[in-house]
Order: structure tokens, then C-alpha cells, then sequence
């Protein structure tokens, strides 16, 4: 393992040979360090606005690195599954009539009038009355039609999925399956940690590196409670819902959320506690923004400036308008990273040199998030090696 790591040395930066004099007291430091530094734990804080995806990356970690959910784990899972597929079908009745859409039948009308008289809470089991109406609702076409108006609704992500797939879950012998848990959603509030062992290449020491990644809510009411876990973070992961440029907060409808997530990101970025964290972001929730605009949605009805960003001198081929829509909201926190700070750290860190890594991520999409997070542990791996002096 020794002379193995020694020839890592000379391989990747030959020029340091004679600064190492590579002796094998020096290597036995070294690769020391190296196992120290991988056996303290990596501490990730997962950051983002309400929605953005933060609970599906946890969920994504335990399907990959740890043993995913047992059956009675997924049927566990069930009553927050239902309580999805409720509250998007109580918002689309809801706005039939403030959206002035009406009922293709009377029948659905009658349906309608049930579902309301449940309120937003899901009944505590479903019956086949409750099922028949569901389906019922779903079929009609103005409800197609309010859907299509969703941008304009507080509805979940997850809606045109659990409804499509209502009859299926509606089986009294259901037992959610991976992609279901995926998509299911529930409210963050306080801070839910998640730890595990990812292996370490052999070319940086062997072993196993420990992981432990923080999700915390991301409403404005939360966002307090994120000081308590500041410290001692190696990496922050920022996420930010790309599908979210037509939409407005929950919690204050005057706000766009995309703009939302851009002033969360500047604040976090210019954080003195975090100066020393490496920072990656995931532009998430690609195919949400790329079947938004094949709706006929577009950016620049929210962010005006989109018309020059693809009148000006780019880098790189843009090719369609969901390429481009990435790329602005990418080069949006692009320039936040470049605005001068706020106030002086008092870590002496020179902020001229940190970086920011970026990817467009899927995080309901598994392979997508395997291979994002191949490259994020990569990232962090090289970073405790600069630590040590090794690269």
C-alpha cells in the first residue's frame, strides 16, 4: 500500500519529488496523515430553500451506501404517500373556482364537492367511494386543465406521478416502492442527520471514508435553526429547484422562489461560518424546469435579464432553450460568488481562491445522483489530501 501511495506521488506531481524526498519515513507520514484525515468524519450540510430537494438527497444516501428500506420500512411510508396524493387533489378542487375552470360533468362536480368536504387532511384509510372519486376527478378535463395552471397553485412536484400511478397505490396490498419513497414528500422541521461509509480508492489510501450529511428545513421559519450545525462543516451542499422559476413561496406569495434560493444562496455563501466549507451545488430538478418550458413556460416572463444573457458572448453551445435556462440560473450564482464580501471573516480566509462545483442533477433520478455523488466524493477526497500537503 505504501509504495503504491508513493507512486501516486510521483505520478501526479513529480515536480514535489524533491521537495518530499521521497523516503520511506517521509511516505510513512504522509500516508499517516492520509488515514487520519479519512478516518474523521466528513460533515455535509445539505441547504436550500423549501422543496429544492434536500430530503430526496438523504433519501438517494441510504439507497446508496446504506441498505435502502426494509418492507415494513416502505409501509411505514404509506400515510405520508397518501397524504401527498390528498393534498394535491384537495388544491387542484380548491382552484377549479378561483381559476374560473369548470367541471366536465356533473358527476366529477358531485366528486369535488366530496373531496372538499374532507378538508386538506387525507382520510386515515381509503375506501373504494373515496378511490372511485379520485380517479374520477383525475380523468376530467378541466382538472387536466387547472393542472396545467400549476405554476399558479401550491402544488407538489409529485402530483401528475402519485396521480397517474392512484390505482396502483390504491391496491390494498401496496407497499410503496423505491420511487414512490423518492417522490413522497414530507415537511422538514429541525435537523435530521444520516451517516455512512463510502470506500476510499486505493490510490488515496484504501479504506472506508464516514459520512455525515445534515438535512435541515429550508422555510424561512427554519432557517434559524441552521447556526447549530455550522461547525465543524467540511462541505456545503446547496441545492436549488430550477423547475421553480414560475412559482412564489408558500409562505409569501409576492416572492418568486427561484429568487428566493438566489438570495438564500448569497447569504450562505458570504457566511463567515462556512468560509472554510467547500461548496457544491446541485442545479436541481432538471426534468421539472425542461417539461415546464416544453408547456410553453419561460424564464424571462420572471427574470427579464434572461434576453441579454443569450444576447451576449457565451462559452460553450447552448442548443435548445432548457440548455439555456440552466445555464442562466447557473451564471446567476456564478456572479454571486464573484460579489466582494460583506464583511471581513475572521478566519483569514482568502476568498479569492474558493471555488464552487456545480452540477444539474435529477434527485429523484438514482443513477443521476450515484454518479453526481461519485464526483462530490472525489472532490472532498482531494480536499483532505490538499490538507495534508499530498497534492
Amino acid at each position: 500500500m505504501k509504495l503504491k501511495l508513493l507512486r501516486y506521488l510521483r505520478h501526479t506531481k513529480p515536480q514535489m519529488q524533491d521537495e518530499f524526498q521521497t523516503t520511506p519515513q517521509d511516505v510513512e507520514q504522509q500516508f499517516t496523515e492520509v488515514r487520519k484525515s479519512f478516518r474523521e468524519a466528513v460533515k455535509i450540510l445539505l441547504l436550500g430553500t423549501a422543496e429544492s430537494g434536500k430530503t430526496t438527497i438523504i433519501k438517494q444516501m441510504r439507497i446508496l451506501h446504506i441498505n435502502g428500506y426494509t418492507d415494513e420500512e416502505r409501509c411505514d411510508k404509506i400515510p405520508e404517500i397518501l397524504q401527498n396524493i390528498h393534498e394535491s387533489i384537495y388544491q387542484l378542487v380548491q382552484h377549479m373556482s378561483i381559476l374560473g375552470i369548470q367541471y366536465q360533468s356533473i358527476a366529477s362536480r358531485k366528486c369535488a364537492e366530496y373531496i372538499l368536504s374532507l378538508g386538506d387532511q387525507a382520510p386515515e384509510y381509503m375506501n373504494d367511494e373515496y378511490c372511485d372519486h379520485i380517479i374520477t376527478l383525475w380523468n376530467d378535463v378541466g382538472i387536466r386543465t387547472c393542472f396545467e395552471r400549476a405554476h399558479e397553485i401550491p402544488l407538489l412536484d409529485s402530483t401528475k406521478y402519485f396521480l397517474d400511478n392512484f390505482e396502483r397505490i390504491s391496491d390494498p396490498e401496496y407497499i410503496p416502492s423505491t420511487e414512490d419513497i423518492l417522490h413522497s414528500r414530507k415537511i422538514t422541521t429541525g435537523i435530521h442527520q444520516i451517516t455512512f461509509k463510502v470506500k476510499v480508492p486505493r490510490t488515496m489510501g484504501g479504506g472506508v471514508q464516514e459520512f455525515r450529511m445534515y438535512d435541515v428545513g429550508g422555510q424561512r421559519d427554519q432557517r434559524n435553526k441552521w447556526i447549530q450545525v455550522f461547525e465543524g462543516i467540511q462541505a456545503v451542499l446547496f441545492l436549488i429547484s430550477c423547475g421553480d422559476f414560475d412559482q412564489c413561496l408558500r409562505e409569501d406569495p409576492r416572492q418568486n422562489r427561484l429568487q428566493e434560493a438566489l438570495n438564500l444562496f448569497r447569504s450562505v455563501w458570504q457566511n463567515r461560518f462556512l468560509a472554510s466549507a467547500g461548496f457544491i451545488v446541485f442545479l436541481n430538478k432538471q426534468d421539472v424546469m425542461e417539461r415546464k418550458i416544453r408547456a410553453g413556460k419561460h424564464i424571462v416572463d420572471y427574470f427579464p435579464d434572461f434576453e441579454d444573457f443569450c444576447n451576449s458572448p457565451q462559452e460553450g453551445n447552448y442548443f435548445d432553450e432548457s440548455d439555456w435556462t440552466k445555464r442562466f440560473i447557473q451564471h446567476k450564482l456564478i456572479d454571486i460568488t464573484r460579489e466582494p464580501f460583506k464583511r471581513n471573516s475572521r478566519n483569514n480566509i482568502d476568498y479569492s481562491r474558493r471555488e464552487c462545483y456545480y452540477h444539474f442533477t435529477i434527485a429523484t433520478d438514482t443513477s443521476c445522483v450515484r454518479k453526481v455523488f461519485n464526483d462530490v466524493h472525489q472532490m472532498i477526497l482531494h480536499q483532505n489530501m490538499k490538507l495534508v500537503t499530498l497534492l
